[in-house]
C-alpha cells in the first residue's frame, strides 16, 4: 500500500499548492503595511506652512467625482461644498452616468463591453474614477469626503493612494500623474478581474472597488515599477489613517457614506469580527475533508486490487485486511 499513500499524499499536496498559489496575493496582502512608500508626517508641511509654496506640483489641479446625475444629494452638498471653498483654483468634474459612458466610447472603446456588462452601478462608478486618473491625472474624492484643507502638498508626489484599516488601500481619495504606470495597470486589469463572486459585496469588492484595488498595488510593488518620485516617476506613496482623516493635521473629514452596502456586506463585517471562530472552524472542516477524502481513496485502492486479483476485501475496524494470498501478491507490486 505504500505507493498508493504516496500517490495520495501528492495529490493532496498539489492541491493544496493550487489553492495556495490561487489566494497568495491575498494572503500576502494580510502583513502588507507599505511601510516603505509611506507619506511621513515629517514631509508634509502644516496647513499653513509657507514651505508648501516652495513644494513642485506634479498632480494636476483637478479634482474628479462621480454619481448618476448632477442633482447631488443633500447629505453629501457639503463635503463636496468644503472642497470646493478650499480649492477654488482647481478645475472640478462631476462624472455622470452619461458623461462616464460617453467618455469611456471615446477615449477606451476596447471596455465598453465589460462596463456595460457590470451588474451593479458601483462598479461602473469605480472602474470610471481609474480611467479619468489615468487619463487627465488629478485627485478623485468620493461625495461623503469632505476636505479638511488644502491639498496642495500631495500634489508633490506623482500618485496616492491611502491606507486603510485592518490591510490593504482603499479607492475613496486617491491621485496621480496623467498616465501613471499603475493606473494605467488598474485599467488594463479589469476586465481580467470581471467575475462574479456569488455576493454583490465580494463580487463588486474584488472586481473594481478596494480589495481589487489592493491585490493590484501589492503587485505592482513586487513589478520593479515602483520607483522614480518626479514628475514621471512610477512610485506610489501611501497616506496614512491619521493623514486621511480624524487628526487636526489630516486632509479629510468623513461623512455618511457606502450606500451600496446590503446584508452580505454585514455578513462579512460579521466574519472580520468572528475572525477567531472562523479560523478554527475551517481547520476542523478541513480535517474533515481530509478524512473523507483519504477514506474515499482506501475504497478506491480496494476496488483496484478487487478487479486485478479479483479478490473481496474484509472490512474491520474501520481499516481493511486482505487474506494473505493478497497480501503476498500485492507486496510484489508496491
Amino acid at each position: 500500500m505504500r505507493r498508493s499513500v504516496l500517490v495520495f499524499l501528492i495529490i493532496n499536496i498539489l492541491v493544496i499548492a493550487f489553492l495556495v498559489r490561487s489566494v497568495f496575493t491575498l494572503l500576502t496582502l494580510l502583513t502588507e503595511t507599505g511601510n516603505a512608500d509611506v507619506i511621513t508626517r515629517g514631509e508634509i508641511p502644516a496647513p499653513h506652512s509657507p514651505l508648501i509654496a516652495s513644494r513642485p506640483q506634479f498632480i494636476p489641479k483637478i479634482i474628479h467625482q462621480t454619481y448618476i446625475n448632477e442633482t447631488i444629494p443633500e447629505k453629501w452638498l457639503e463635503p463636496v461644498q468644503q472642497c470646493r471653498d478650499l480649492h477654488e483654483d482647481y478645475e472640478f468634474k462631476l462624472w455622470t452616468d452619461d458623461a462616464s459612458r460617453e467618455f469611456i466610447i471615446t477615449e477606451y472603446p476596447w471596455f465598453i463591453e465589460t462596463y456595460d456588462k457590470y451588474p451593479f452601478p458601483i462598479q461602473r462608478a469605480d472602474a470610471i474614477r481609474y480611467f479619468v486618473l489615468a487619463h487627465f491625472g488629478g485627485t478623485y474624492i468620493d461625495l461623503d469626503d469632505g476636505c479638511a484643507r488644502r491639498l496642495d502638498p500631495l500634489n508633490s508626489y506623482p500618485a496616492w493612494l491611502h491606507r486603510t484599516e485592518p490591510t490593504g488601500i482603499s479607492n475613496d481619495a486617491m491621485a496621480s500623474t496623467p498616465h501613471h504606470p499603475f493606473f494605467l495597470y488598474v485599467i488594463e486589469s479589469l476586465s481580467a478581474y470581471d467575475r462574479d463572486w456569488g455576493l454583490p459585496y465580494i463580487t463588486v469588492m474584488y472586481t473594481t472597488g478596494p480589495l481589487f484595488l489592493s491585490v493590484l498595488w501589492k503587485d505592482y510593488m513586487s513589478s520593479g515599477k515602483n520607483i522614480g518620485d518626479g514628475k514621471d516617476g512610477g512610485r506610489v506613496r501611501i497616506l496614512t489613517s491619521d493623514d486621511y482623516h480624524q487628526k487636526p493635521w489630516s486632509f479629510f473629514n468623513t461623512f455618511v457614506g457606502s450606500s451600496w452596502h446590503g446584508d452580505d456586506a454585514r455578513f462579512i463585517f460579521w466574519m472580520g469580527d468572528n475572525w477567531l471562530l472562523l479560523t478554527a472552524m475551517g481547520f476542523l472542516i478541513a480535517g474533515v475533508v481530509a478524512l473523507i477524502s483519504w477514506w474515499l481513496w482506501t475504497r478506491i485502492v480496494a476496488m483496484g486490487h478487487r478487479k486485478q486479483y479479483g479478490m473481496k476485501p474484509r472490512w474491520w475496524k474501520g481499516g481493511m485486511r486482505w487474506n494473505r494470498k493478497l497480501d503476498l501478491e500485492g507486496s510484489r507490486h508496491d
